[in-house]
């Protein structure tokens, strides 16, 4: 008797070549089995995907599904994909980059409860609820949630379908330690049940957890052959141990570049780069932020932390002056108190900032280059044209961070990982004074978060460079962290 599988790609070959990879797709998911697709950033790991959920039809070859026990033979019924950038759902078409922080454009956005719906089995739904803290979201927006809100809220939305098979894309990255555990233990207790089949989708190579059987390894856009994690990791030991050396001189040259880097203008002299003097934030009944004061004098490295929800994404607003009850607020920034004049640009002009956020927002279908570009001027893109020697710089910042070749695909066709190095070439591409990195990280491979962390580190080498950086993991810190502000969560 042959063994049941839920999904086989055999021979397969999508019609559309712009979603094509570069050899033809033979895979199969046994019943079973829990599988990690891996590879790097662009590997072609999201493609593989779409093959997998039947989105593209295909020029040759075979897809099947046989989703047993379940009464459905549809896709659509039996599989659901979180996505990297899948995260308000329906109200994602119409979210711009402030909306979270304008509570007027807030009225029409549904609430978790109304985006949950009905729930047929209680138990499952309050055992679910509980382990992911759902309750006291229930009546806040979806586009109040924080990045580790959204993702729970995304799971427990999932979950609470009952699928036959589960797809989540990098489902860890922005959440918190403790959050985490929690899920890496839920999915580990699902995938004993037996009655739902998991499939992760991982850049972190060497993040593969426990509860996987097998892996599938994507690189250069070809699928290889299905193996088992124990065959895989101690592949991935090999291997790593080889690329060390070669990573190792890579990675001093770019720090040495960046560190050399001519410095073309010093925009400011105070020693004083932000100042929050009792800040208060509320939305409607919930408090964010209470009477919190910090300040953050020229040349530091601030590590920003806290639980999922606890403000930081919130605090890091007000600073970059899109939230607008920083004008409420006592504030200084660059020794100028906020609403004494400056434009929201003069502001701007000093700081370099990429977030979940901004990346969620950034749904221009520009060439790369020019999504970089707009960070000259700090637009959601690009409306003045760059001079010619403005371009040359964006180019070698899209080189440091390994995008180059990319610089003129449009930006909606790189994968998650290669936008997200675009954005962090956008606010690296003015030199600026005051970095705010919020997950910076998010979405990368094992060698690219490497190549990210090293290109950091050498930007705080420079003379009188700020930074504040929020990451839930602390190997991503960089050496040069000098003080740590911990967020806690209002209660």
């Amino acid at each position: 008797m042959t063994e049941q599988q839920t999904i086989v790609l055999k021979d397969a070959v999508a019609r559309n070549p712009l979603v094509r990879l570069d050899a033809p797709v033979d895979v199969a998911l046994g019943v079973g089995e829990h599988i990690a697709l891996v590879g790097p950033n662009g590997a072609g790991k999201s493609l593989l995907v779409d093959m997998l959920t039947g989105k593209y039809p295909l020029r040759e070859g075979s897809l099947a599904y046989d989703f047993r026990p379940s009464a459905s033979s549809s896709a659509y019924e039996n599989i659901r994909y979180i996505a990297f950038r899948d995260t308000y759902g329906s109200a994602d078409a119409n979210y711009y980059y402030q909306q979270r922080w304008n509570a007027h454009d807030q009225d029409e956005t549904p609430t978790v409860r109304q985006q949950l719906g009905e729930v047929r089995d209680e138990e499952y739904r309050h055992r679910l609820f509980t382990l992911f803290g759902i309750e006291p979201l229930l009546d806040k927006k979806i586009i109040l949630l924080s990045s580790g809100e959204l993702r729970k809220f995304q799971l427990a939305k999932a979950l609470l379908t009952e699928p036959r098979i589960l797809i989540l894309d990098n489902p860890f990255i922005g959440l918190d330690a403790a959050t985490r555990n929690l899920l890496t233990d839920l999915l580990t207790h699902i995938a004993s049940m037996g009655t739902l089949q998991l499939v992760l989708v991982l850049s972190m190579l060497d993040d593969v957890p426990s509860f996987i059987t097998h892996v599938v390894p994507v690189a250069d856009r070809k699928v290889g052959a299905k193996v088992t994690r124990s065959e895989w990791m101690e592949h991935l030991a090999e291997r790593d141990k080889e690329r060390e050396a070669d990573d190792r001189a890579a990675l001093s040259d770019l720090r040495r570049r960046v560190e050399n880097l001519p410095y073309s203008h010093t925009n400011y002299t105070s020693s004083e780069v932000v100042k929050l003097n009792r800040v208060s934030i509320r939305y409607g009944e919930r408090t964010i932020l209470r009477d919190l004061d910090w300040t953050v004098m020229r040349g530091e490295k601030w590590a920003l932390g806290g639980e999922n929800g606890a403000g930081k994404s919130t605090l890091l607003s007000l600073i970059c002056a899109d939230n607008p009850q920083s004008y409420a607020c006592d504030i200084r920034l660059f020794g100028r108190k906020r609403g004494t004049g400056e434009s929201i640009w003069e502001i701007k002009s000093h700081i370099g900032y990429v977030s979940p956020e901004m990346h969620r927002a950034y749904l221009k279908n520009l060439p790369a280059i020019d999504i970089v570009a707009s960070g000259l001027h700090d637009s959601i893109g690009l409306y003045k044209r760059p001079r010619k020697e403005e371009m040359d710089v964006c180019e070698w910042w899209m080189d440091i961070f390994g995008v180059a070749a990319l610089k003129d695909k449009p930006f909606l066709q790189l994968s998650s990982g290669e936008q997200r190095l675009a954005l962090l070439a956008r606010a690296f591409v003015k030199d600026p004074e005051l970095l705010i990195l919020d997950e910076p990280l998010h979405g990368l491979d094992t060698y690219n978060r490497r190549r990210v962390k090293a290109i950091i580190e050498a930007f705080c080498h420079r003379q009188d460079k700020t930074l504040i950086m929020v990451t839930h993991y602390a190997n991503e810190l960089p050496a040069t962290i000098t003080d740590r502000l911990w967020l806690k969560r209002d209660k």
